[in-house]
């Protein structure tokens, strides 16, 4: 087998990623990240999460949930709330207009993946996950979160390169 191929293959799936992100927003007006953010709300039990809970499910860093909560919030999707209980913290709500935005949404490519990874056998299954575990540590990006999108004070770091 030809590196080449493996090469090609992270092109491809990154390539239809984007492909399906841009769609996304063109058609909906809203970006993957926050999509994701809007089915974990419709996902929890009472339709509503702190911004680390969301975080922590989507794996990206306080400052990026940040902005996409603020985003959903200026659309009317979600509604944050003080939480009665800690005046110090608050909680996201999904809202009606949520919901139905997100249910208006087709299934992503992700949806799709999911699916099939639920029909893999589970030494299939962990045989993936080590081999994109291994991919990750050869990228050397184990510590990288998985926003989409860099932000103002990220930078790429290649190790081969001094800044």
């Amino acid at each position: 087998m030809e590196y080449t191929e493996i090469l090609i293959n992270i092109r491809k799936i990154i390539r239809s990623i984007n492909l399906e992100s841009k769609s996304i927003e063109r058609e909906f007006g809203i970006s993957i990240p926050q999509y994701l953010c809007l089915n974990f709300l419709r996902t929890s039990e009472t339709y509503r999460a702190r911004a680390t809970e969301i975080g922590l499910h989507l794996n990206l860093n306080a400052s990026t949930v940040t902005g996409i909560v603020s985003r959903l919030e200026k659309k009317g999707y979600v509604a944050r709330l003080i939480n009665p209980e800690d005046k110090r913290s608050s909680f996201i709500y999904l809202t009606a207009l949520g919901d139905k935005i997100i249910q208006t949404i087709p299934n992503l490519l992700q949806d799709k993946l999911t699916l099939k990874l639920q029909e893999l056998q589970p030494q299939e299954l962990q045989q993936l996950q080590k081999s994109l575990a291994l991919l990750v540590k050869f990228m050397g990006v184990e510590d990288l979160d998985a926003s989409p999108l860099l932000t103002p004070e990220e930078h790429i770091h290649s190790k081969s390169k001094p800044d």
